[in-house]
């Protein structure tokens, strides 16, 4: 940039530092809110809420780590700012619909097929969790009842294979043989729930997946990238420009 403009380097970084990324147009009203968070080295992220009726960004906080009394707080702000929410979509965290029990809470589909291959692996073994990878595997493309229905018939196929244990032999005690399929089958029972909140109230407009942040969120990390070496507050001037641009025109 300096050899383009014939000026030095100190010049330009004079200039950026100087820049003041032009504020987006705010225009509360109804918003379905899609909230995560990112980061881009330890303990420096940024925490995101966004319109999914819209697509615009509404609010965002730089956060060494998320928590779910910072997600409270984003939705009280936008409250307070005149948004009306009537439904949110997160991504998995425990605890958190509790602090929403006035609204309508997805919990994002696609966390909830990550958690299950966390615990089954992509290439199960056993036929008990090959059976219930396939049926996770289909659930961002299926109604509640039939996922629901393929769920309660492989609960009822493995339920003792599900009980069954192993005792340990030099302390007596027992425990799962199948734990790890254990946590997968409470993972889902657990938060069948909130599965299917987009089913329940369709008329709603509310996403079943946080797809629409976390794409959001890759741009983001690619510009980032391709401006590596900046300044914590250059860098952070760069996400500021990047989400105001997202709110809409400016002002």
């Amino acid at each position: 940039m300096a050899e383009k403009y014939g000026c030095l380097p100190r010049t330009i970084k004079r200039k950026l530092d100087a820049y003041i990324p032009p504020k987006g147009m705010s225009s509360p009203g109804r918003a379905v809110v899609v909230m995560d968070s990112t980061y881009w080295e330890r303990k420096h992220g940024v925490m995101l809420f966004k319109d999914a009726l819209t697509g615009r960004d509404l609010l965002w906080y730089f956060v060494k780590s998320e928590t779910n009394a910072l997600y409270a707080q984003g939705i009280a702000e936008l409250e307070g700012m005149g948004y009306v929410i009537p439904a949110v979509v997160f991504d998995g965290r425990k605890g958190l619909p509790a602090m929403f029990p006035d609204k309508k809470v997805q919990l994002c589909q696609f966390h909830q097929q990550k958690t299950v291959r966390k615990y089954l692996t992509k290439h199960p073994k056993t036929e008990a969790a090959i059976e219930l990878k396939a049926i996770v595997d289909m659930l961002t493309n299926t109604d509640k009842e039939s996922f629901v229905g393929m769920f309660d018939e492989w609960c009822e196929k493995w339920d003792g294979y599900l009980k069954e244990r192993t005792t340990d032999t030099e302390t007596g005690k027992s425990h799962f043989t199948h734990n790890r399929l254990r946590s997968a089958y409470l993972s889902i029972k657990r938060n069948l729930p909130l599965l299917f909140t987009w089913y329940d109230y369709i008329e709603m407009g509310i996403p079943n997946t946080t797809n629409l942040i976390d794409g959001h969120f890759s741009h983001l990390k690619r510009m980032l990238r391709n401006h590596n070496g900046m300044t914590r507050e250059r860098r952070e001037k760069l996400v500021i420009g990047f989400f105001e641009a997202s709110r809409g025109k400016s002002q």
